[in-house]
């Protein structure tokens, strides 16, 4: 009897396992196929200008030399933007106002004053047009 009952417990708890695992498999799957997020060439162009700017903050702190405006800065006037922006007046001219104050980083006699007021101009277009790296941008600013 005590063979029977071992044989008979082990049938069971084996049945509950293979239902459980049944029940698992029948777990629903996502509708739509997931897709890896890829960058515009906007969102590639301001990564690539924030890193170069956080170096340019190091010189400046440091007084090291600046060299000059990196020419992909330029291509901010005809990057493809992100999905669901838009390239309008209102972002061309914050973008020329943009290349404008960056460019005087270079020839000023007050680098710090000029890379802070770049700083803000990528603020005051961001607070508009998008506004998820704000505070990140925030920490280019030099005290």
């Amino acid at each position: 009897m005590k063979y029977f009952l071992a044989i008979f417990s082990v049938l069971f708890l084996s049945c509950n396992q293979n239902k459980s695992v049944e029940e698992n498999s029948t777990i629903e799957k996502p509708k739509e196929e997931l897709k890896m997020y890829e960058a515009s060439e906007m969102a590639v162009l301001m990564e690539q200008m924030y890193v170069h700017n956080k170096q340019l903050r190091e010189k400046i702190i440091k007084k090291d030399a600046l060299g000059e405006l990196p020419k992909y800065f330029l291509n901010i006037s005809e990057a493809t933007m992100t999905k669901g922006k838009e390239r309008d007046n209102f972002f061309n001219t914050k973008a020329g106002f943009f290349l404008k104050t960056q460019s005087e980083i270079y020839g000023s006699k007050n680098t710090k004053e000029s890379f802070n007021n770049m700083v803000d101009a990528c603020i005051s277009c961001h607070e508009v047009k998008c506004g998820g790296p704000i505070e990140r941008i925030k920490t280019l600013y030099i005290k």
